[in-house]
C-alpha cells in the first residue's frame, strides 16, 4: 500500500467520523505522513474530486487548509457526471479508480464494476492497437454506464 493510499484512507476515515464534511491543515497532514505538501495535493486531486463525489476547497500558504465535503447526489446524476467526465480516452488506472468509486458509492453493483473492468482490461483489448486502446476503453465504459442509467 502506497503513501497516497494511506493518506486517502486516513482522510476517508476522518470524513466518515465527521459526518461527511472535514477541514484539515495541509501542513499538518504532510507532517503526520512525513511527506511533502504536494503529495497531499495529489491525493486531493485524484481521490477527492467531484467525479468521486467530493467538493474540495483549498487555501494555500502558511496555515492553508483543505475543506472536503462529501456530496450526496442521486445515482443517475452521478453516473451521468462520470460519463461526461470520461472524455475520448480512458487509461486502465483511471478505469479502475472510477469503477471502485462507483461501487463504493453504490452507484453500480460490485458485479457490474467487475464486468466493466473485465471488458475494458488489457486482456480484452489486446487485439486493439496500443494507440487505440484508451479510446476503445472510454467508448466501452461510457456505453455500459449509459445502459445502466
Amino acid at each position: 500500500m502506497g503513501i497516497s493510499d494511506i493518506i486517502a484512507g486516513f482522510i476517508q476515515q476522518e470524513l466518515d467520523q465527521a459526518g461527511g464534511a472535514l477541514e484539515l491543515q495541509r501542513a499538518d497532514l504532510a507532517q503526520r505522513f512525513n511527506c511533502v505538501p504536494s503529495q497531499i495535493n495529489y491525493v486531493m486531486s485524484t481521490r477527492f474530486s467531484p467525479e468521486h463525489g467530493y467538493i474540495v476547497e483549498s487555501r494555500r500558504g502558511g496555515g492553508g487548509y483543505i475543506r472536503i465535503t462529501r456530496v450526496q447526489v442521486d445515482r443517475q446524476t452521478l453516473l451521468m457526471h462520470v460519463i461526461n467526465s470520461i472524455g475520448d480516452r480512458l487509461d486502465a488506472a483511471s478505469a479502475r479508480a472510477i469503477a471502485q468509486n462507483l461501487v463504493q458509492s453504490e452507484a453500480i453493483s460490485r458485479e457490474l464494476g467487475q464486468a466493466l473492468l473485465s471488458a475494458t482490461g488489457s486482456r480484452a483489448l489486446q487485439s486493439a492497437s496500443p494507440e487505440s486502446r484508451d479510446a476503445l476503453r472510454a467508448d466501452i465504459y461510457k456505453q455500459v454506464l449509459i445502459h445502466s442509467v
